[in-house]
C-alpha cells in the first residue's frame, strides 16, 4: 500500500509539474503577445499623429516680386495653417514627413502688363510642372493649378519663380501655396 501511495504521489507530483510548466509556457506566450500588441498600438498612435499633415500659406505683403535674372524659390511666409509642421516658411520648402500621396495647390497672381506670371513646381530639385500666363493689360490676374504627388519620407516640394517672370501678392493673399497628405503608403 505504501508503494502505491508513493507511486500515486509521484505521479500526482509529475502531473503537477507538467501542469505548472504548461502554465509558465502559456504565460510567457501571452506576455510576448502583449508586448507585440503594445508595439503595434504605439506604432498606430505614432502614424495617426504623422498622418495629420496640411498647410496653407500666402506669399508676402510686398506687392510685385520680379522679374529676376535667375529662378528664385518662392518663400510663402504668411502661414495660416501648418498642421504637422511639414512646411518651412523660412525656406519655402515642404518636406514629406511620411511616405504617402500628397495634394498641392497654388494660386499665382500677376499685376504688371506685358509680363508673364509663372511658377515652377519643384520636387527634389526637379521640375514637375511649369505654369505661366501673360498679363496683357495690367491689373490683377491669377491662375490656379494643383498636382497630386507620391512622395517618400524626406522628399521636398517647393515653388520657384522662373527668371524673367513676376508674381504679385499683398495683404489680400492673391498668391498662395497649400498642400495636404491624402493618405500614407
Amino acid at each position: 500500500t505504501q508503494v502505491m501511495i508513493c507511486i500515486f504521489t509521484t505521479h500526482t507530483h509529475t502531473l503537477f509539474l507538467r501542469s505548472r510548466l504548461n502554465l509558465k509556457t502559456r504565460l510567457s506566450s501571452t506576455e510576448s503577445e502583449l508586448v507585440d500588441i503594445k508595439a503595434r498600438t504605439d506604432k498606430l498612435e505614432s502614424n495617426e499623429e504623422t498622418s495629420k499633415v496640411a498647410f496653407y500659406a500666402g506669399l508676402t505683403n510686398a506687392g510685385h516680386i520680379g522679374p529676376f535674372n535667375t529662378h528664385i524659390v518662392l518663400t510663402f511666409s504668411k502661414v495660416f495653417t501648418n498642421v504637422g509642421k511639414a512646411y518651412n516658411p523660412s525656406t519655402g520648402f515642404f518636406t514629406a514627413p511620411v511616405k504617402g500621396v500628397y495634394y498641392f495647390q497654388f494660386t499665382l497672381a500677376s499685376y504688371l502688363s506685358n509680363y508673364y506670371g509663372a511658377v515652377d513646381v519643384i520636387k527634389n530639385n526637379q521640375s514637375i510642372m511649369y505654369n505661366w500666363e501673360l498679363n496683357r493689360f495690367g491689373g490683377p490676374q491669377s491662375f490656379t493649378n494643383s498636382v497630386i504627388l507620391e512622395l517618400m519620407e524626406g522628399d521636398e516640394v517647393h515653388l520657384s519663380l522662373p527668371a524673367g517672370n513676376t508674381v504679385f501678392d499683398s495683404e489680400n493673399n492673391y498668391t498662395t501655396f497649400s498642400g495636404a497628405l491624402l493618405f500614407q503608403l
